[in-house]
C-alpha cells in the first residue's frame, strides 16, 4: 500500500534526535514521562493507532520509553489484513477501542455504492489482572474481519456503549452492534442490524437492551424525530414507538443516569430510559436545556462526551466557546458553563475526558479553525474536580497550550488526543503539520513531537506500561 510517511518498515526507534525535539508549541525542556523508574530496560508505554486522512490508511507505532525514561516512536508500520482503500472514493470515519479490538467506519464518496462498512482490527495489546494490579502485554497487530460492501448504508458514525461497537448505516436507517468480546479468543460475532434513525444517524444505546436512534432531517415529517428500538439477541429489532423534539437537526446523543441527551438545533433535549421500550409516544416527556443565544440565534452542540454520571459538550466559537457540564443525576440536570480560551476564528471541538495516573480528571478541549481562516490552534485543559470531591462543581479552566495546525475540511481534518492506559501522557495529533506531540500529565508540558508525515487525524491508545519479562 502506497503512503506519504517518511519513515521506513521496521523496528528503527526515532528518538529526539530523529523528532522535532523542541517544539514550537512548547517552552517546555522536558525529555521524560514523569513517573517510570529510569534504568528500567526499554518498554513499550502504550501503542497507537492512527489515521492519515491522505492516503485513507490506518497506521500503528508502538511508544517506547529507552533506559533513561525518554520518550521515542517506533517506525509507524501497515496493518497486517488491511485492504488498500480507494482514497478519491473512500475515507475513514470514527473509530473506538474495546476488550482489545478496535473498530473503524469506511464511507465512501457514492452514497455507499462503491464499498463502505467497517474493519476491526485485533490491536494485539492484552491485560492481564493480578489481583490489585494487572500486566500489560504487546504482540503484533492485525485486521481480523470486515465488511466492505455495497450493502453497508455508508456510515459516517461509529459508537461504543458497554461492550459492543454500534455502526450507524445511515442509508439503511438503522445501526449495527458488533460485540469484540466474540473475537477474544479467536472466534467471530454475527453482526445484529438494529433498525431505527435516518439519513445521518445518531445514536444512544443503554444496557445493550434499547437504542434511540435520530433522524438528522431539519424539516419535513422526521424532523426532530427520535426512533426507540428493543434490541434482542437474534433479531429482529424493529423501532417500538418515535418520538419527536421541538428542533430537528439532531446531530449528538449519548446517555448517562437513567436518561438519554441529545442535541438538536436548539439547545439539548433530554428523555427519561425507557428500558423496555413499552412506552406509548405521547407519554414520552421530553425536557430543554437553553444553551443561551448568540444574537437572535439559539446555540447548540454536536457531540458529547461522557464521564460515569456526567455529560460534557461545547457550544459557542472564538472568544465566546465554552465547555457546558451537566450532572445527568440530577432530578432536572443543568447545564455549568465553563470559559474557554478560544481565539478569534476558532471552534471548540468536543472534549476529550482523560483521568490522569495520580487521579486527576482532567476535560481537554481543542480549537481549530475552518479551512483559509488564519488562527492560532490551542488546547485548554480544564480541571475538573480540583478539590478532588467527585461533584466537579468546581471544574475550572487551568491551561491554555499553542499545538501543532490542523487542517479542518468538513468533518475531517480536526486534532484528535489518546492517552495511555496508565495516565501518564496524552499523545496529539496535528493534522496541519503531519506530527504527533506528547505532552506529559503529570506537568501538562509537552514532551516531544514526531514527525509522522501526511495528514494525522483520529487516534487511537492501547494499553499501559509494558511488563517486563
Amino acid at each position: 500500500m502506497g503512503h506519504s510517511f517518511v519513515f521506513t518498515m521496521g523496528t528503527i526507534l526515532l528518538g529526539l534526535t530523529a523528532a522535532i525535539a523542541a517544539p514550537p508549541q512548547t517552552t517546555s525542556t522536558t525529555t521524560k514521562i514523569d513517573g517510570v523508574p529510569v534504568g528500567d530496560p526499554p518498554r513499550t508505554l502504550t501503542r497507537l493507532f492512527f489515521q492519515n486522512h491522505q492516503d485513507r490508511t490506518l497506521r500503528w507505532a508502538d511508544v517506547k520509553l529507552d533506559d533513561q525514561g525518554r520518550v521515542k516512536l517506533q517506525a509507524p508500520a501497515d496493518l497486517p489484513g488491511w485492504k488498500p482503500l480507494d482514497a478519491s472514493k473512500q475515507t475513514l470515519v470514527q473509530m473506538a477501542e474495546s476488550h482489545g479490538f478496535l473498530m473503524v467506519g469506511v464511507r465512501d464518496q457514492e452514497a455507499g455504492k462503491f464499498e463502505s462498512g467497517w474493519i476491526l482490527v485485533n490491536t494485539g495489546v492484552t491485560y492481564q489482572e493480578h489481583g490489585d494490579h494487572g500486566h500489560w502485554y504487546y504482540k503484533a497487530p492485525a485486521v481480523c474481519d470486515h465488511r466492505l460492501d455495497k450493502e453497508q448504508g455508508n456510515p459516517a458514525h461509529l459508537y461504543l456503549y458497554g461492550d459492543s461497537f454500534y455502526l450507524a448505516n445511515d442509508l439503511r436507517n438503522g445501526y449495527t452492534r458488533v460485540n469484540p468480546v466474540k473475537y477474544v479468543h479467536g472466534g467471530k460475532d454475527q453482526p445484529l442490524f438494529i433498525k431505527g434513525g435516518g439519513n445521518h444517524i445518531t445514536l444512544a444505546v443503554v444496557d445493550g437492551k434499547v437504542g434511540y436512534s435520530a433522524w438528522i432531517d431539519g424539516g419535513g415529517p422526521n424532523k426532530g424525530r427520535v426512533d426507540v428500538t428493543p434490541i434482542r439477541d437474534g433479531g429482529p429489532c424493529e423501532p417500538a414507538y418515535s418520538f419527536y423534539l421541538p428542533s430537528g437537526v439532531i446531530h449528538g446523543a449519548t446517555t448517562a443516569a437513567d436518561k438519554v441527551f441529545f442535541a438538536p438545533a436548539q439547545g439539548l433535549c433530554w428523555v427519561q430510559v425507557d428500558r423496555t421500550a413499552s412506552a406509548k409516544p405521547e407519554e414520552v416527556k421530553v425536557h430543554h436545556i437553553d444553551l443561551g443565544q448568540d444574537g437572535d440565534k439559539p446555540l447548540r452542540t454536536g457531540a458529547f462526551a461522557t464521564f460515569g454520571r456526567f455529560v460534557f459538550c461545547v457550544t459557542g466559537k472564538g472568544q465566546s466557546g465554552q465547555l457546558v457540564l451537566i450532572d445527568a443525576a440530577a432530578a432536572e440536570p443543568t447545564p455549568k458553563f465553563i470559559s474557554l480560551a478560544g481565539h478569534e476564528g476558532t471552534k471548540p471541538v468536543t472534549p476529550i475526558i482523560v483521568k490522569t495516573v495520580v487521579g486527576r480528571m482532567l476535560a481537554l478541549v481543542f480549537h481549530d479553525h475552518d479551512k483559509g481562516v488564519e488562527a492560532e490552534d490551542t488546547l485548554d485543559v480544564i480541571d475538573l474536580d480540583p478539590d478532588r470531591n467527585g461533584d466537579f462543581s468546581d471544574a475550572k479552566l487551568i491551561k491554555s497550550l499553542p499545538v501543532g495546525q490542523s487542517a479542518v475540511d468538513g468533518h475531517y481534518g480536526h486534532h484528535d488526543a489518546a492517552v495511555d492506559a496508565d495516565g501518564r501522557c496524552v499523545l496529539i495529533t496535528n493534522p496541519g503539520d503531519g506530527t504527533i506531540s506528547v505532552l506529559s500529565l503529570k506537568n501538562l508540558e509537552f514532551v516531544t513531537t514526531f514527525k509522522v508525515g501526511g495528514m494525522p487525524t483520529m487516534i487511537v491508545a492501547r494499553g499501559g506500561l509494558e511488563t517486563e519479562d
